[in-house]
């Protein structure tokens, strides 16, 4: 019997329907299945890592896994991304360029511009989305930093999470970096992992690999075919540099010698291998004001064995980065299914100039950047807690500069220092090596292309429309043959890149590059032309040899840039305009005990440049001793924390032990407390911080509002400090106190507790923090 017209509800049934089950045929729709014999696909990035810092782009550092990955597939010579982590993510994962993408920046600003949106737009495809529509099974762990910094705590909307963005499974970091030991907080799928205390041996890379591992494994369980994209972007090599203790141990005095004799050897290996044409030169060192690094010779020997230590770190974390990839590779050979991996390893920038020339012990007073010692004590210190977790260091920037062997300049500027990086994708199956390949490409490829390429390989095809919307083109193209052929020319034959008023473009060979300086006029680029086919390395400017081709190029790079959202250029300072309504994140709060522990940035903006006061009420409201009420307070034998604000990064806390009261200051690693007895019975502890000149606040404890103790003149916590959010009742992740943790661990408070509210005031903005803002800015943009 035919349905009914006015039935509804069977429109796109393809079995048939009658009225009962008798005279009716099922039909199931069945989910997207991927092609046969499709890949897998690991795509494993690297943060903030240089060009030469793996076996096989030149390195000593011990990396087994990436060479034997090299040794039987291919490694891209001549391989682009953009000068910063969240553009890189973005381009990567979408194949379109970064500011098309909404993320012409990192995600820590919102200046109100279509190419500096930092939140992945409803008509952008990701490459997940694609293989998960394709029947893939999808998973991410580690560094996302595709979430605009005031959207990542769980009342705000969730439409550029992982999971939101076409991963079924997503562990890692939200932020664009984080603690090895202490992370301040951590994402399972959707939700923050409420952590109270980390367990001992505790190390984040290892904690990301298990998890990436355990991905893997449960769907083997219940699936033995279903390909997989797994995405692993590490949180390493950004900084802070912490290191498990044997990691650093293998590369104890290995770096000696200093950076100079290091970039030398690097570069003989790199020319040895073939990267680079005979003849290739390499600059010395930087030598450019505020890019420059030191000839280690004219180093003191206290400086060389301090600076030196730096590096044993780092080269620990890249060795910690080939082990957790070799756990994966040894699951892959497990399962029987390495041969049909795609696996590709990179970086989304090169290495960095965020220690500055002397390297820092507080990575977070160096966002503060703040040009006095004494304001954080960032002064020669204690060598063996380098790399620990009580130390947030990053390295002197001659490191970074050899971790970009050959090139110049660092992650920030648009030279090849900052963009080029390595790229190696193995796939023994579908790529298989001839006997006369040598696996090197010299070809020209850029970041955007890794989507398209991998949807090639997997002989898949990008959809037009996503959630109805017709879908932003891909701007990258595959490099599928570049990979299969040693001949094959390239398909990607011109590119713009912009990043905080530095530029560039690439054509055909040729590479126009401009480095804007602070305080320049920002639409008034200097030019310099490079034949980069002849001088990859960027050392000689040919701009007024041929000021025609200076001038198509700059021509182009004009149009490329309105192409692709890049106007309006933005000063460092602009760039980290807000949207209006997020005034209200510095809204009073009544935070009750059971409360997580606040996302970051929510917490910051409660205390960041301005006065602030903490009250805590304490006891039950009230206690009933026969027909009275009696009310109750602070008893004799109460104790711990009260609330906590930061880890040994930098932070503050306020507890009760032994029958005192204590406030303590943890300013960037430099830790100062007040302590005084409080009576019986207060029903409120309050904390009220000054703001005074210098970036320095004044603190004051009270009880049921008369003073008690002072703790004047403590360095105000800003830049992106603290970095664990507000824990009530508790001192939860990382230690503020190093000495009370390890007494009294997280130290839950043991009284009645009702509430800690914060009381922000108007922020102070005197010349002084106007000028660590505009530093704290450019030094986010290096």
């Amino acid at each position: 019997m035919p349905v009914p017209p006015h039935a509804r509800g069977y429109e796109s049934f393809a079995g048939s329907i009658g009225r009962t089950s008798a005279d009716s045929t099922p039909d199931w729709t069945s989910p997207a299945t991927a092609p046969a014999g499709a890949p897998n696909i690991v795509v494993v990035l690297v943060d903030d890592m240089g060009y030469s810092d793996i076996g096989p782009y030149g390195s000593e550092i011990a990396t087994p896994t990436l060479d034997r990955l090299a040794a039987t597939g291919v490694r891209l010579s001549n391989y682009h991304t953009t000068p910063l982590c969240s553009p890189s993510r973005a381009a990567l994962l979408t194949g379109i360029n970064p500011h098309r993408a909404g993320f012409g920046f990192v995600a820590n600003a919102d200046p109100g511009y279509p190419g500096l949106r930092l939140e992945l737009a409803d008509d952008v495809l990701t490459l997940p989305e694609i293989l998960r529509d394709n029947g893939y099974a999808t998973y991410a762990v580690g560094k996302w930093h595709l979430v605009r910094d005031a959207t990542m705590n769980p009342a705000a909307h969730r439409n550029s999470w992982p999971t939101q963005r076409g991963f079924d499974r997503y562990y890692g970091s939200l932020e664009g970096l984080n603690s090895f030991y202490y992370p301040n907080q951590l994402v399972s799928d959707s939700s923050v992992v409420d952590v109270e205390e980390y367990p001992p041996g505790y190390y984040l890379t290892d904690d990301l690999t298990d998890k990436a591992l355990s991905y893997i494994k449960d769907l083997r369980a219940h699936d033995a075919t279903k390909p997989f994209f797994l995405y692993f972007a590490h949180v390493a090599m950004h900084g802070p540099l912490q290191a498990k203790a044997q990691d650093q141990a293998k590369y104890r005095g290995r770096y000696d010698e200093g950076w100079d004799e290091l970039r030398r050897k690097r570069f003989a290996e790199q020319l040895a291998q073939g990267l680079f044409p005979p003849g290739t030169q390499q600059k010395p060192r930087n030598t450019e004001p505020g890019y420059e690094a030191a000839e280690w010779d004219s180093l003191s020997p206290a400086e060389q064995r301090r600076y030196a230590r730096y590096m044993e770190v780092y080269a620990g974390m890249v060795d910690s980065i080939d082990q957790s990839l070799g756990r994966i590779v040894d699951l892959l050979e497990e399962l029987g299914e390495l041969d049909n991996t795609v696996i590709v390893f990179t970086s989304d920038n090169g290495g960095t100039a965020e220690g500055g020339p002397e390297g820092t012990r507080s990575y977070f007073a160096e966002f503060a950047h703040i040009d006095d010692p004494d304001w954080v004590g960032d002064v020669p210190h204690d060598e063996e807690l380098i790399g620990t977790a009580k130390l947030g260091v990053h390295y002197p920037r001659g490191w970074g500069q050899a971790s970009n062997t050959p090139f110049r300049f660092y992650k920030g500027q648009t030279f090849a220092g900052g963009v080029r990086v390595p790229l190696i994708v193995s796939w023994p199956k579908g790529l298989p090596r001839k006997d006369d390949d040598t696996g090197i490409r010299h070809e020209y490829a850029y970041v955007t292309d890794l989507a398209p390429t991998l949807l090639d390989l997997a002989g898949l095809d990008r959809p037009s429309v996503r959630n109805g919307l017709p879908a932003k083109d891909f701007d990258g193209v595959s490099a599928a043959a570049l990979l299969r052929d040693a001949w094959a020319p390239t398909l990607h034959t011109e590119q713009y890149s912009e990043m905080t008023g530095h530029r560039g473009f690439y054509r055909d060979g040729w590479k126009l590059l401009s480095l804007h300086e602070a305080g320049s006029d920002l639409d008034a680029p200097d030019w310099q032309l490079f034949d980069v086919r002849a001088d990859p390395t960027e050392l000689h400017d040919l701009s007024a040899q041929y000021p025609d081709k200076a001038a198509e190029l700059a021509a182009a790079w004009d149009e490329s840039a309105w192409a692709n959202t890049v106007f309006p250029l933005l000063t460092r300072a602009d760039l980290f305009r807000r949207r209006p309504e997020e005034a209200r994140l510095a809204d009073p709060v009544r935070l009750l005990p059971g409360t997580p522990t606040l996302e970051r940035y929510r917490s910051q903006r409660l205390i960041a440049y301005r006065d602030f006061t903490i009250t805590a009420e304490l006891g039950a409201a009230t206690s009933r001793t026969g027909d009275r009420s009696v009310p109750t307070g602070y008893r004799d034998g109460d104790e711990g924390v009260l609330v906590a604000h930061g880890d040994p990064l930098g932070g503050y806390l306020l507890y009760i032990e032994h029958g005192e009261v204590v406030l303590g200051v943890n300013s960037y690693g430099r830790y100062a407390s007040v302590g005084t007895p409080l009576p019986v019975g207060t029903r409120s502890v309050t904390v009220r911080a000054t703001v005074r000149p210098h970036l320095r606040w004044d603190f004051v404890v009270e009880a049921d509002g008369t003073p008690l103790a002072e703790l004047p003149d403590q360095v105000q916590l800003v830049g992106m400090a603290p970095w664990t959010g507000i824990s009530v009742g508790v001192d939860a992740r990382g230690p503020v106190s190093w000495d009370l943790r390890e007494r009294r661990g997280p130290f839950r408070y043991t009284g009645a507790l009702r509430a800690i509210t914060y009381t922000p005031g108007p922020i102070q903005v005197p010349q002084a923090t106007i000028d660590a803002v505009e530093r704290e800015a450019e030094f986010v943009a290096e």
